[in-house]
Protein backbone atom coordinates (compact mmCIF):
# COMPACT_ATOMS: atom_id res chain seq x y z
CA UNK A 1 0.00 0.00 0.00
CA UNK A 2 1.27 3.75 -1.01
CA UNK A 3 1.46 5.88 2.10
CA UNK A 4 -0.68 8.79 0.71
CA UNK A 5 -3.44 5.99 -0.10
CA UNK A 6 -2.97 4.89 3.50
CA UNK A 7 -3.27 8.70 5.01
CA UNK A 8 -6.04 9.41 2.58
CA UNK A 9 -7.61 6.33 3.73
CA UNK A 10 -7.74 6.95 7.02
CA UNK A 11 -8.69 10.98 7.15
CA UNK A 12 -11.41 9.52 5.17
CA UNK A 13 -12.68 7.14 7.26
CA UNK A 14 -11.77 8.54 10.25
CA UNK A 15 -13.81 12.26 8.98
CA UNK A 16 -10.13 14.14 10.37
CA UNK A 17 -10.12 16.97 8.01
CA UNK A 18 -13.42 18.07 9.98
CA UNK A 19 -12.61 18.04 13.07
CA UNK A 20 -10.92 21.04 15.10
CA UNK A 21 -7.84 19.27 17.18
CA UNK A 22 -4.98 20.05 19.33
CA UNK A 23 -2.62 18.74 17.36
CA UNK A 24 -1.94 17.73 13.74
CA UNK A 25 -3.77 14.66 12.35
CA UNK A 26 -2.50 12.37 9.61
CA UNK A 27 0.54 11.87 8.62
CA UNK A 28 3.15 13.46 11.13
CA UNK A 29 6.49 11.93 10.40
CA UNK A 30 7.08 10.98 6.57
CA UNK A 31 8.85 7.74 5.81
CA UNK A 32 8.86 5.49 2.96
CA UNK A 33 6.71 5.20 0.21
CA UNK A 34 5.62 1.40 0.56
CA UNK A 35 3.99 0.04 3.45
CA UNK A 36 3.75 -3.53 4.52
CA UNK A 37 3.66 -3.52 8.09
CA UNK A 38 2.14 -1.64 10.59
CA UNK A 39 2.23 -0.70 14.27
CA UNK A 40 -0.33 0.37 16.59
CA UNK A 41 -0.26 2.09 20.10
CA UNK A 42 -2.03 4.60 22.40
CA UNK A 43 1.69 6.80 21.78
CA UNK A 44 3.96 7.01 20.16
CA UNK A 45 6.70 7.00 23.12
CA UNK A 46 10.37 5.85 22.68
CA UNK A 47 9.61 2.60 23.78
CA UNK A 48 6.83 1.78 20.99
CA UNK A 49 9.09 3.39 18.42
CA UNK A 50 11.80 0.73 19.17
CA UNK A 51 9.24 -2.05 18.98
CA UNK A 52 8.30 -0.77 15.48
CA UNK A 53 12.33 -0.49 14.44
CA UNK A 54 12.28 -4.34 16.05
CA UNK A 55 9.66 -5.30 14.01
CA UNK A 56 11.17 -3.87 10.92
CA UNK A 57 7.71 -1.48 10.30
CA UNK A 58 6.91 0.87 7.63
CA UNK A 59 4.35 2.72 9.51
CA UNK A 60 3.58 3.48 13.42
CA UNK A 61 -0.20 4.35 13.83
CA UNK A 62 -0.98 6.33 17.33
CA UNK A 63 -3.27 7.84 18.92
CA UNK A 64 -1.27 10.12 20.70
CA UNK A 65 1.74 11.48 17.71
CA UNK A 66 4.04 15.05 18.40
CA UNK A 67 3.42 18.80 17.91
CA UNK A 68 0.50 19.54 20.20
CA UNK A 69 -0.88 22.91 20.43
CA UNK A 70 1.39 25.23 22.92
CA UNK A 71 4.38 23.26 23.24
CA UNK A 72 8.04 24.20 22.41
CA UNK A 73 8.37 24.27 18.95
CA UNK A 74 11.82 23.31 19.11
CA UNK A 75 13.13 19.45 18.40
CA UNK A 76 15.25 18.69 21.33
CA UNK A 77 15.91 16.62 23.96
CA UNK A 78 13.46 13.65 24.64
CA UNK A 79 11.51 14.84 21.13
CA UNK A 80 14.82 14.65 19.31
CA UNK A 81 15.23 11.68 20.33
CA UNK A 82 12.30 10.19 19.11
CA UNK A 83 11.96 11.66 15.84
CA UNK A 84 15.75 10.97 14.79
CA UNK A 85 14.42 7.70 15.52
CA UNK A 86 11.64 7.31 12.90
CA UNK A 87 13.54 9.25 10.30
CA UNK A 88 16.80 7.34 10.69
CA UNK A 89 14.49 3.70 9.95
CA UNK A 90 12.38 5.67 7.35
CA UNK A 91 9.09 5.18 9.59
CA UNK A 92 6.10 7.00 8.81
CA UNK A 93 4.11 8.06 11.77
CA UNK A 94 0.58 8.97 11.44
CA UNK A 95 -1.55 10.00 14.66
CA UNK A 96 -5.23 10.22 15.28
CA UNK A 97 -6.62 12.19 18.58
CA UNK A 98 -9.72 13.73 18.70
CA UNK A 99 -11.16 12.07 14.98
CA UNK A 100 -10.44 8.95 16.92
CA UNK A 101 -11.95 9.17 19.87
CA UNK A 102 -14.85 10.32 18.36
CA UNK A 103 -16.02 7.60 15.73
CA UNK A 104 -18.98 6.45 15.66
CA UNK A 105 -17.47 2.46 15.97
CA UNK A 106 -14.19 2.33 16.26
CA UNK A 107 -13.15 5.30 18.22
CA UNK A 108 -12.09 4.97 21.95
CA UNK A 109 -15.60 6.36 23.11
CA UNK A 110 -17.74 3.99 20.75
CA UNK A 111 -15.15 0.54 21.78
CA UNK A 112 -15.30 1.27 25.87
CA UNK A 113 -19.02 1.25 25.82
CA UNK A 114 -18.90 -2.43 23.74
CA UNK A 115 -15.97 -3.50 26.17
CA UNK A 116 -18.33 -2.34 28.88
CA UNK A 117 -21.76 -3.81 27.08
CA UNK A 118 -23.82 -0.81 27.18
CA UNK A 119 -26.62 -0.20 25.37
CA UNK A 120 -28.32 1.85 23.25
CA UNK A 121 -24.91 3.97 22.41
CA UNK A 122 -25.43 7.50 20.97
CA UNK A 123 -23.42 10.89 20.92
CA UNK A 124 -24.38 12.89 24.36
CA UNK A 125 -26.53 15.96 22.91
CA UNK A 126 -25.02 19.64 22.26
CA UNK A 127 -21.38 18.59 22.46
CA UNK A 128 -18.95 19.22 19.97
CA UNK A 129 -17.14 17.36 17.79
CA UNK A 130 -20.19 14.84 17.94
CA UNK A 131 -19.13 11.95 19.44
CA UNK A 132 -16.13 13.52 22.07
CA UNK A 133 -18.87 12.36 24.73
CA UNK A 134 -20.96 9.11 23.96
CA UNK A 135 -24.54 7.76 26.60
CA UNK A 136 -25.97 4.79 27.16
CA UNK A 137 -27.70 2.90 29.06
CA UNK A 138 -27.24 -0.69 30.95
CA UNK A 139 -30.39 -2.80 30.40
CA UNK A 140 -31.31 -3.45 34.33
CA UNK A 141 -30.15 -0.76 36.87
CA UNK A 142 -26.42 -1.27 38.15
CA UNK A 143 -24.88 -1.04 41.65
CA UNK A 144 -22.25 1.14 41.38
CA UNK A 145 -19.60 -1.29 43.28
CA UNK A 146 -20.67 -3.79 40.81
CA UNK A 147 -19.76 -1.29 37.77
CA UNK A 148 -16.43 -0.34 39.55
CA UNK A 149 -15.48 -3.61 39.30
CA UNK A 150 -16.61 -4.47 36.16
CA UNK A 151 -14.69 -1.27 35.03
CA UNK A 152 -11.43 -2.48 36.69
CA UNK A 153 -11.80 -5.76 35.89
CA UNK A 154 -12.73 -5.51 32.10
CA UNK A 155 -10.03 -2.55 31.65
CA UNK A 156 -7.06 -4.44 34.13
CA UNK A 157 -6.49 -1.19 35.95
CA UNK A 158 -7.96 -0.05 39.20
CA UNK A 159 -10.82 2.34 38.57
CA UNK A 160 -10.98 5.53 41.09
CA UNK A 161 -14.95 5.52 42.19
CA UNK A 162 -16.45 8.88 43.14
CA UNK A 163 -20.09 8.61 44.88
CA UNK A 164 -22.69 11.15 45.26
CA UNK A 165 -24.62 11.16 48.97
CA UNK A 166 -27.48 9.18 47.70
CA UNK A 167 -25.38 6.31 45.76
CA UNK A 168 -28.39 5.70 43.81
CA UNK A 169 -27.91 2.93 40.98
CA UNK A 170 -27.16 3.25 37.68
CA UNK A 171 -29.17 3.00 34.49
CA UNK A 172 -28.01 5.69 32.64
CA UNK A 173 -24.17 6.29 31.61
CA UNK A 174 -21.80 8.52 29.79
CA UNK A 175 -18.46 8.73 29.25
CA UNK A 176 -15.22 10.34 27.43
CA UNK A 177 -11.95 7.87 27.41
CA UNK A 178 -8.33 9.39 28.07
CA UNK A 179 -8.80 13.16 29.85
CA UNK A 180 -12.78 14.11 29.67
CA UNK A 181 -13.30 14.78 33.47
CA UNK A 182 -14.56 18.13 32.51
CA UNK A 183 -17.41 16.70 30.88
CA UNK A 184 -18.81 15.56 33.65
CA UNK A 185 -21.17 18.42 34.26
CA UNK A 186 -22.03 18.48 30.75
CA UNK A 187 -23.39 14.56 31.69
CA UNK A 188 -24.71 15.53 35.40
CA UNK A 189 -26.77 18.87 33.35
CA UNK A 190 -28.73 16.08 31.52
CA UNK A 191 -29.91 13.73 33.91
CA UNK A 192 -27.34 11.26 33.79
CA UNK A 193 -26.73 8.55 36.27
CA UNK A 194 -22.95 7.76 36.30
CA UNK A 195 -20.04 9.65 34.09
CA UNK A 196 -16.34 7.00 33.19
CA UNK A 197 -13.13 8.90 31.86
CA UNK A 198 -9.53 7.99 32.35
CA UNK A 199 -8.60 11.20 34.61
CA UNK A 200 -9.75 13.09 37.27
CA UNK A 201 -9.16 16.72 38.65
CA UNK A 202 -9.81 18.34 42.10
CA UNK A 203 -12.73 19.42 41.28
CA UNK A 204 -14.18 16.77 39.97
CA UNK A 205 -14.85 15.25 43.20
CA UNK A 206 -17.43 18.20 44.07
CA UNK A 207 -19.04 18.53 40.97
CA UNK A 208 -20.23 14.14 41.72
CA UNK A 209 -21.00 14.98 44.84
CA UNK A 210 -23.36 17.97 44.34
CA UNK A 211 -24.64 17.27 40.95
CA UNK A 212 -25.62 13.94 42.31
CA UNK A 213 -23.59 11.51 39.43
CA UNK A 214 -21.54 8.90 40.19
CA UNK A 215 -17.86 9.09 38.79
CA UNK A 216 -15.39 6.72 37.40
CA UNK A 217 -11.82 7.39 36.70
CA UNK A 218 -10.35 4.02 34.84
CA UNK A 219 -7.03 5.66 33.96
CA UNK A 220 -6.07 7.93 30.66
CA UNK A 221 -4.12 4.94 28.63
CA UNK A 222 -6.51 2.13 29.93
CA UNK A 223 -9.57 3.67 28.90
CA UNK A 224 -8.03 4.65 25.47
CA UNK A 225 -6.25 1.27 24.07
CA UNK A 226 -9.47 0.30 22.05
CA UNK A 227 -10.10 2.26 19.31
CA UNK A 228 -6.29 2.37 17.44
CA UNK A 229 -6.16 -1.44 17.89
CA UNK A 230 -9.98 -1.04 16.21
CA UNK A 231 -8.57 0.81 13.63
CA UNK A 232 -5.19 -1.39 13.01
CA UNK A 233 -7.97 -4.37 13.40
CA UNK A 234 -10.18 -2.74 10.59
CA UNK A 235 -7.06 -2.01 8.07
CA UNK A 236 -5.57 -5.63 8.33
CA UNK A 237 -9.01 -7.00 7.35
CA UNK A 238 -9.38 -4.53 4.51
CA UNK A 239 -6.10 -4.43 2.82
CA UNK A 240 -3.21 -6.64 2.62
CA UNK A 241 -0.81 -5.29 5.62
CA UNK A 242 0.52 -6.58 8.26
CA UNK A 243 -1.02 -5.02 11.54
CA UNK A 244 0.10 -5.13 15.39
CA UNK A 245 -1.16 -3.70 18.39
CA UNK A 246 1.78 -3.02 21.37
CA UNK A 247 0.29 -1.98 24.08
CA UNK A 248 2.80 0.17 26.56
CA UNK A 249 2.14 -0.11 30.09
CA UNK A 250 1.04 3.21 31.65
CA UNK A 251 -0.59 2.78 35.30
CA UNK A 252 -1.81 6.90 34.13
Amino acid sequence: MQRSELESYLNTLLSANLIKDYCPNGLQIQGKNDIKKIITGVTATQALIDHAIAEKADALLVHHGFFWKNEPYTIKGMKHQRIKALLSQDINLLAYHLPLDAHAELGNNAQLGQLLSINNIKPLANLKPLGIVMQGDFTEEINAKVLSDKISTTLQRQCLHIAPASNKNINTIAWCTGGGQGYIEAAAEQGIDAFITGEASEQTTHIAREMNIHFFAAGHHATERYGIKAVGEHLAEQFDLSVDFIDIDNPV
